[in-house]
């Protein structure tokens, strides 16, 4: 990814200063997302993304992949507790997102607000996911589903012994 982004960056005749200038972000993490050396969060890929206009999944997935062919998965996120998630697929027009989430015991992502009006769909395939939205918690147990508004600060939460498995769909991002 941080060579897509490198890229990206030298195809607008951009420097490090000034790709963080207009994201928003320090030249430090720039650097360090530049060099695979840093483990940034889906909020920070999805804020260079659209500086460069493009979206989360051009820079992540694997070249040809951004417009729905089948993947295994690319890993976008991971925290040192083993949770993580894997990018699986995206359509471009209209903007879909195919997610595999995994949440260790005690787990959290805390995420940012996507543009308005977009949404996500949350069905959990193994253990119990909280979602931790403005409104109160909302508990999503194996083989249900949830839908929310994801313009807005949120955040996913395993509070169970168990590892909770969850495909994550976003529309609208």
């Amino acid at each position: 990814m941080g060579g897509r982004i490198r890229a990206l960056r030298k195809q607008r005749g951009w420097s490090v200063q000034q790709l963080a200038e207009a994201s928003g972000l320090s030249r430090r993490m720039l650097t360090q997302i530049e060099l695979g050396q840093a483990n940034p969060s889906l909020a920070t890929v999805d804020r260079v993304a659209r500086t460069l206009n493009t979206d989360f999944a051009a820079l992540a997935l694997p070249e040809g992949d951004a417009a729905g062919a089948e993947v295994d998965g690319t890993l976008a996120w991971q925290a040192p507790d083993g949770s993580q998630a894997l990018l699986l697929g995206a359509t471009k027009e209209p903007r879909a997102e195919l997610w595999r989430w995994t949440l260790a015991p005690g787990g959290r992502y805390d995420a940012e607000p996507d543009r308005p009006g977009a949404q996500e769909i949350h069905h959990v395939l193994s253990g119990r996911l909280t979602l931790v939205l403005q409104t109160g918690p909302q508990v999503v147990a194996p083989g249900q589903s949830a839908v929310i508004a994801s313009d807005q600060q949120y955040a996913y939460l395993n509070e169970d012994a168990e590892p909770v498995v969850f495909v994550r769909v976003v529309t609208g991002a």
